[in-house]
């Protein structure tokens, strides 16, 4: 009888996988505050490295191998089709109700669904924008840019004033953060990369051979560093807050690195979604966190429970406050006590409702390296870039007719 009460009152822990840099800051926040609350559970939280690909690949080799230690999964937007069309995960449809849907961004509900089946609630919101230097922008009596054009022309206007070294600085290494960019000036030309639905692809048509034109027009033109084609994220990051840059294509984090005591462009910057051909709309690549659970987790319910946590309002605030992370929730971004500490919320929720999806497909993966490596080779002119999207878009069709039949299975990369 002893041994049956003291295993019944033995907590359920449940296993949540996370890059170390993210793990402190949960464990100091949103993990305590929940156990406090929840003493019968409790969070084991596993360190992985600091890369999300490799990430991916210990979630991938640990469902693959089957019995799977995670309970709850924490996925980048972008993994949610492939882990759904796998059978890995929990639907979580018939859990949740439209209207607490609704208090979270529609294009981060969106990313977590595959097939019409909900798999993942967003925790943490991640948009890419349009980062600006708004005094030498108005120095210069000029507004903002809206287009493709508009941003060539005031680049050169400050270049040319001595300013600025160089105009625009975006992310043209071959690697994920590459697509992403790309996602947006392709959308900002009126093109796709993919239709989910009826996997038609639109690479090899006129707006995306625009879109790398304008790309490789800000190195030919001296706006962008022939470097740029090697850059990511920090990279671009540090030209800009070097104060040698006019305009930075990047990440909400960005943001408060650019705003701390020692940048040289602190209260000098403004933020606003992406440029756009005329008559077309600004595109943001949406990035971002949420949770799911693993179909072979024995604690679903229990998992739900901290999921519901995690994802609540006053879980989130607390983590705005603590972390600095972009929240999931709508109404937080004009909330009067985050506006204080983050005044660039309200400009921030605008590029988030300009949000755009990278193809939600169970082949995701392998479609965008096909794109990585055509796009790189033709942004670096190693390629032509008509023939370039001619064969990146062959070599996806040819992906997606054999994986568009089976969509489980074809789903599983390596």
């Amino acid at each position: 009888m002893f041994t049956w009460v003291a295993l019944s009152q033995q907590p359920v822990i449940l296993n949540l996988l996370m890059t170390a840099p993210d793990a402190e800051p949960w464990r100091q926040g949103l993990i305590r505050d929940f156990e406090a609350e929840n003493p019968g559970i409790r969070i084991n939280l596993v360190e992985g490295p600091n890369a999300t690909n490799l990430l991916e690949d210990l979630y991938t080799s640990s469902f693959i191998l089957g019995e799977s230690p995670y309970d709850l999964i924490n996925m980048d937007v972008i993994w949610t089709s492939k882990f759904a069309a796998a059978g890995w995960l929990l639907p979580l449809g018939d859990r949740i109700s439209k209207e607490e849907l609704g208090a979270f961004s529609s294009q981060d509900v969106e990313g977590g669904r595959y097939q019409d089946k909900l798999y993942r609630i967003p925790v943490r919101s991640d948009v890419g924008m349009l980062y600006y230097r708004e005094d030498l922008i108005k120095q210069a009596g000029l507004k903002p840019p809206e287009t493709f054009d508009d941003l060539i022309r005031i680049s050169q206007v400050l270049q040319k004033k001595k300013q600025v070294n160089w105009g625009y600085v975006w992310q043209g290494r071959q690697y994920e953060g590459l697509v992403a960019m790309f996602a947006e000036v392709l959308n900002g030309f009126g093109g796709f990369w993919v239709n989910p639905d009826t996997l038609e692809v639109g690479l090899d048509r006129p707006e995306t051979l625009r879109a790398i034109e304008f790309l490789r027009s800000t190195v030919k033109e001296g706006v962008s560093p022939p470097g740029v084609t090697t850059y990511q994220e920090e990279d671009t990051r540090r030209l800009f807050q070097s104060g040698q840059v006019a305009f930075l294509r990047s990440w909400p984090y960005a943001w408060p690195l650019a705003q701390a005591e020692n940048s040289p462009i602190r209260g000098k910057i403004a933020i606003k979604p992406m440029v756009h051909a005329p008559g077309k709309t600004g595109a943001a690549c949406l990035g971002g966190w949420g949770l799911g659970i693993a179909k072979s987790s024995q604690h679903p319910e229990e998992a739900w429970k901290a999921i519901q946590y995690f994802t609540s309002r006053e879980a989130q605030r607390r983590f705005i406050f603590s972390a600095g992370y972009v929240p999931s929730r709508r109404d937080l971004f004009t909330d009067p006590e985050i506006v204080a500490k983050y005044p660039h919320y309200p400009q921030l929720l605008e590029v988030v409702n300009n949000a755009v999806l990278r193809p939600p497909i169970a082949q995701y993966a392998q479609t965008s390296d096909i794109l990585q490596r055509y796009l790189s080779a033709a942004l670096s002119g190693r390629m032509n870039s008509e023939r370039a999207m001619q064969a990146a878009a062959a070599e996806t069709r040819r992906l997606l007719g054999a994986g568009g039949r089976e969509q489980g299975a074809g789903g599983v990369r390596n």
